[in-house]
């Protein structure tokens, strides 16, 4: 065909005539543009309405390029080419003025949204080549670029399936650098207002995925404009976020992945969120990490030609060793480079960190899949701290007070993003952390790291508050503030159940203590929070007497002392020595708190039905107490159930006990009565009981799998092996759920809803530890817990519970685990029927609990005589009654107390006889041991040996 025949027969060449140009043109606008308005009314789903689409998109291509028109290959056809082209442009500029880009973006949503794609490659790829050409004429105008970011590339997931179905059109977005030119229109933060008013949150959350992947494809632009889009990550999220904290009401919405808020989110959104969660998540990605905190590694690789890239098993172990000795330079004050703040290595981490903080806290439902990008390998974590120990010593504490103190309540400068995000981390990393990697492995820090860290940590939380640079108000809602203490909290409890740290590690020492409980008296604001808030920061004995200080004053108001009143209210009891518990529930169960905070006294009936005689005629609340609590805690009462170190805890089947929750009710108040008298009683309590106790389930620093080995070390062995486990996690045949022998009778329960049919796989496995864990320590237990620690706080304040760790709390239920002070008991000892201190026999007994007794011995002599087997733990000038000796000449059954021919032939040693059948025996209640007057040093060593080992008081003699 010649070029003649060829112009005439090609519908194109009409508008080379001069008189048809003009209505060629209109038609083809009005043609094209009805094209455009019929893809609204069409349905990719349906195959006849996908011809239709793939028909008007040819016609659509055909005539917005001149590159398929054949005439303009003819003869003369390059002259022609300029003015055929320009008419394209016009083509397209109709279009786009009548508002072409939106109409392609509902076709794209329509056809690709979707669980399964409608359009084939073909398809996406002639709507992505059409969208392209009017950006390409307009040489990326910025007001075209804009109109693309709002239509094409806020289209969901859109550059995913680009990636997949249509790398030519991958291609062509690169050739043209889209990305970057992106970035540097988003760089403008009015653009960015603009772009994000117009999408609002769920699509530009879109257009952010579709930027994330579209720079990860196109990785030279990304290395070239990182600081740029690591600005547009910033903005793009901080928007997101202040829509959302707007968008809250009472009536929300579910979103994947920006949690609730008002608005509702479309059906084609929703099948197309996994896809943008997995664009998301390439912003945590090893690779893009490695890129945002890059200057980071080439600053730490200077300490250490170490290539931490496709880390092996021995290249962990290099990376830790590197750590270890690059971080035992800055601790040892060896010549190790410092980091200024304003520094560019500085500036930019500090730039990185805001991207991942501002990522957290916006992407709600995806902070433990950052947390765990962020922690992986343990590559990023250790490098953020060893910057901030090379900012200056103590983890450049003096920096970081200097930067907080240049302007009140200054906590938004950019060093802070960087310890916030290391603070978080460490945080997750740390709760998921066992005994073996923290302390054996030593991952992802040296211990020697973890207390540079704990320590900068507990001077930072001091000092900002003390020293004025941050208000308690300020304080309580600050997220650095709030992420620094959490860390702090999680580093001191791990130290309280195995110690890490040095002697006297958590103490302020550069503030007396006396300083600070004089600004406590004087109840200053900052004072009172810090105490609330770090308690481990002044001694533990200052703390137990603060704690004593408390109940006094709360005494004194309820007006139970014996000086407030010459007669203070009490209430007395009668109570069946068969019939301990049940008696003392009836009597004491339905008091109020404050009536059970007063004095009680009780009378005791023996076995025959007698009133006791006794030498507190109105009773003996002491004994009752004690005698109350060793039985209601024995196991074989099945209210509690002792761990295999003989820790207790309540019983999970308690239930078979009648009215058994108002027993621990009642149990609670009991054991939060005798804390309140100061009266210690040998109840050892699993630690993690005692956390509960506490209230620091509650915590977000609380880890039940930390807890776990208190309660089970078997099934906690167990699960860290799944934790640890190497292949595939399903090869276990575990799922979430939790069989029980109960009574014989194998019952199922489920960790979640529909859990003994979801498999515990790889990817949800820490998950299922800490649900087991949860499961096992609280939901088993959880009315029981609850019912004891009701009664227990009906008693003890929740307030005055917050200066105590868990093994604090013990201490102040059961009295101090050392030694006993041999020095300070007999210096408190009080003398009866002719002993005093000065007595050969009272001699002996001294030397004989210091030199011949083992330190076990001497606390069965305490146990024997107070009932516990620990002291006081303000002393023994805190015990009460105060320790007694009396001499004794008759037993049990015929002591009628001290009389004058007594005392006198106690005094003068004046005796018949060495009474050497006879033996010591006490009176827990009054805390006094009854002793002969021995006439030999060996005989007393002899029976009191015997005494003590026997186990028994009152039924010797």
């Amino acid at each position: 065909m010649n070029s003649e025949t060829l112009t005439k027969s090609v519908f194109v060449s009409v508008i080379l005539s001069k008189d048809l140009v003009v209505s060629w043109i209109d038609q083809m606008k009005r043609l094209l543009w009805r094209s455009c308005l019929y893809f609204k009314t069409l349905k990719p789903e349906s195959q006849r309405d996908l011809k239709m689409i793939t028909c008007l998109l040819h016609l659509l291509i055909t005539f917005t390029s001149t590159q398929s028109w054949k005439f303009l290959s003819a003869k003369n056809g390059d002259s022609l080419k300029p003015g055929m082209n320009q008419l394209c442009k016009n083509l397209m500029g109709h279009l786009n003025s009548k508002g072409f880009y939106p109409i392609l973006q509902t076709l794209l949503i329509k056809g690709m949204c979707k669980t399964k794609p409608c359009f084939k490659p073909t398809t996406l790829t002639a709507i992505i080549t059409i969208a392209m050409r009017p950006l390409i004429a307009a040489d990326l105008s910025d007001n075209l670029v804009t109109v693309f970011l709002l239509n094409i590339l806020s289209v969901p997931a859109i550059v995913h399936h680009i990636r997949i179905m249509s790398p030519d059109c991958l291609v062509l977005l690169m050739t043209h650098r889209i990305f970057k030119r992106s970035l540097v229109l988003l760089s403008n933060n009015q653009v960015t207002k603009i772009i994000f008013n117009t999408l609002e949150g769920n699509y530009a959350l879109c257009l952010l995925a579709n930027l994330i992947q579209l720079g990860n494809s196109e990785m030279e632009g990304l290395v070239e404009s990182t600081n740029q889009f690591m600005y547009v990550a910033i903005e793009l999220l901080g928007y997101c976020q202040q829509y959302v904290q707007g968008k809250r009401s009472n009536l929300t919405y579910w979103h994947p992945v920006l949690g609730w808020f008002a608005q509702k989110t479309d059906s084609s959104l929703n099948e197309a969120m996994p896809i943008v969660t997995e664009q998301l998540s390439e912003l945590w990605s090893m690779k893009m990490i490695r890129l945002l905190f890059e200057p980071l590694f080439c600053y730490t690789s200077t300490l250490d030609s170490l290539d931490v890239s496709g880390r092996s098993e021995s290249a962990s172990m290099s990376t830790k060793n590197f750590l270890k000795k690059a971080f035992d330079k800055v601790s040892s004050h060896q010549n190790v480079s410092k980091l200024k703040v304003d520094s560019d290595v500085v500036v930019t981490t500090c730039q990185a960190c805001t991207v991942y903080l501002v990522a957290l806290q916006t992407l709600a439902q995806l902070r433990l899949d950052i947390m765990a990008g962020l922690c992986y390998q343990d590559v990023l974590l250790p490098r953020l701290w060893m910057m901030i120990s090379h900012i200056g010593p103590q983890c450049g504490l003096k920096i970081f007070l200097e930067v907080l103190a240049g302007k009140e309540n200054n906590i938004s400068h950019p060093l802070f993003y960087l310890l916030q995000l290391s603070c978080d981390t460490a945080w997750h990393i740390i709760t998921i952390l066992d005994d073996v990697e923290m302390y054996e492995q030593e991952q992802p820090f040296p211990l020697q790291m973890l207390i540079t860290i704990s320590g900068f940590l507990n001077s930072f939380i001091f000092h900002s508050i003390w020293d004025g640079h941050l208000t308690v108000q300020t304080a309580c809602t600050n997220e650095v503030f709030n992420s620094a203490h959490s860390l702090l909290i999680t580093l001191y409890d791990r130290d309280c159940r195995r110690s890490y740290t040095p002697s006297n590690h958590w103490l302020i020492k550069d503030v007396k203590t006396s300083a600070f409980l004089s600004e406590l008296s004087h109840n200053k604001k900052s004072a009172r929070f810090l105490l609330q808030r770090v308690p481990h920061i002044i001694p533990h004995t200052e703390r137990v007497v603060l704690f004593r200080k408390t109940v006094l004053k709360d005494k004194e108001v309820l007006g139970v002392l014996e000086s407030t009143r010459v007669s203070p209210q009490s209430t007395l009891i009668t109570v069946h020595r068969s019939r301990l518990i049940e008696d003392g529930y009836r009597h004491l169960a339905a008091l109020l708190p404050n009536a059970l905070k007063g004095i009680i006294r009780v009378k005791f009936v023996n076995e025959q039905g007698l009133d006791e005689a006794g030498i507190d005629q109105d009773g003996v609340f002491k004994e009752f107490l004690e005698e109350t609590i060793k039985r209601v805690f024995d196991p074989s009462l099945n209210l509690f159930k002792a761990t295999a170190e003989q820790k207790l805890y309540p019983s999970p089947t308690s239930y078979l006990q009648e009215n058994h929750l108002a027993l621990f009710e009642f149990v609670g108040r009991m054991l939060g009565k005798a804390v309140y008298e100061g009266i210690v009683v040998d109840v050892p309590f699993a630690s993690f009981f005692l956390s509960q106790l506490l209230g620091h389930r509650h915590s977000a620093t609380y880890s039940s799998m930390d807890e776990l080995p208190s309660l089970d070390p078997e099934l906690y062995k167990s699960l860290t092996y799944v934790k640890h486990y190497k292949g595939d996690v399903v090869d276990l045949d575990l799922t979430f759920s939790y069989d029980e022998d109960i009574m014989g009778k194998l019952v199922t329960h489920e960790l979640i809803p529909g859990g003994k049919a979801i498999s515990v796989t790889n990817e949800n496995r820490i998950n299922y530890l800490h649900l087991m864990a949860h499961f096992k320590m609280r939901v088993l237990i959880k009315e029981q817990s609850n019912a004891f620690i009701h009664g227990f706080k009906s008693i003890i304040s929740s307030e005055w519970l917050e200066m105590f760790s868990a093994p604090e709390l013990q201490k102040l239920i059961s009295g101090d685990t050392t030694d006993i002070d041999l020095e300070d008991l007999r210096k408190h000892t009080q003398y009866y029927g002719g002993f005093h201190n000065s007595h050969r026999v009272i001699g002996w007994l001294w030397d004989i609990l210091e030199n011949d007794f083992t330190p076990h011995e001497r606390s069965l002599f305490l146990k024997f005589v107070t009932s516990c087997s620990k002291a006081p733990l303000l002393g023994f000038a805190h015990l009460e009654p105060p320790f007694s000796i009396r001499c004794v000449e008759v037993s049990d059954d015929q002591d009628t107390g001290d009389t004058v021919g007594s005392v006198l032939k106690g005094f003068f040693n004046i005796r018949k006889r060495d009474p050497v059948g006879r033996l010591p025996t006490s009176s827990t209640c009054f805390n006094l041991l009854k002793l002969p007057n021995y006439q030999k040093k060996s005989t007393l060593r002899e029976k009191l040996r015997y005494s003590i080992t026997s186990n028994t008081g009152f039924e010797l003699s």
